[in-house]
């Protein structure tokens, strides 16, 4: 039973910026690089079935690509840190997108998320650190901003239920581009040719 969840890529020299805030957390399990996203809508645990009418579902979102940078860092657990994150510059078209997103999958009778939007790219888990450090830690990196780059589609991933933190699978990435196009299963650059049909439900 795949576990499923909407996202939007972050490009090589964003993580590499990113990737240079890790350390100086002694509690920190930092993401790899190469899993660093900005997740628009975590689908959960869905049937093969469900997960392609998801999957098809998806390539009716029509929109416009658009530039989005990343401003400043923080914590998740005010009392009991358990996790830092890259925050997101406020983005109309960004919470557009989502807000999409999340009208089609409750149209597929999916529960709304209660979680209030709140773009950001998770930097590191955290276990029972101490709270002068994580204070610390994001006191000496608040003026982390990024250039803006340009979200030119959105993707489907799946993962294995765990602590999370990847390794993620591409299943489909839609393009930002009027076109209600759809690349399933490849490379996350180049285009690919429309398969007859997604591959979880197989």
């Amino acid at each position: 039973m795949p576990r499923l969840f909407t996202a939007i890529e972050i490009p090589r020299d964003v993580a590499l910026s990113l990737s240079f805030l890790k350390g100086g957390l002694p509690s920190a399990r930092w993401i790899d690089v190469e899993n660093y996203h900005l997740t628009l809508r975590f689908i959960g645990d869905v049937e093969p079935r469900h997960a392609d009418d998801i999957a098809s579902a998806l390539e009716k979102v029509d929109r416009a690509p658009f530039d989005l940078a990343l401003d400043g860092v923080g914590a998740f657990g005010s009392k009991k840190p358990h996790s830092v994150y890259a925050g997101a510059a406020p983005s109309a078209p960004l919470e557009a997108l989502q807000g999409e997103i999340e009208r089609i999958c409750q149209r597929l009778g999916l529960a709304a998320d209660p979680r209030k939007f709140a773009p950001h790219v998770t930097l590191a888990r955290l276990r029972q650190p101490k709270v002068d450090d994580v204070a610390r830690y994001l006191a000496l990196r608040g003026g982390f901003r990024t250039p803006a780059f340009t979200v030119g589609r959105f993707v489907l991933y799946s993962s294995k239920d765990s602590v999370g933190g990847g390794p993620y699978v591409l299943e489909a990435a839609y393009p930002l581009q009027g076109t209600r196009g759809v690349e399933r299963r490849g490379p996350r650059v180049a285009p690919l040719p429309q398969p007859a049909a997604f591959g979880l439900a197989r």
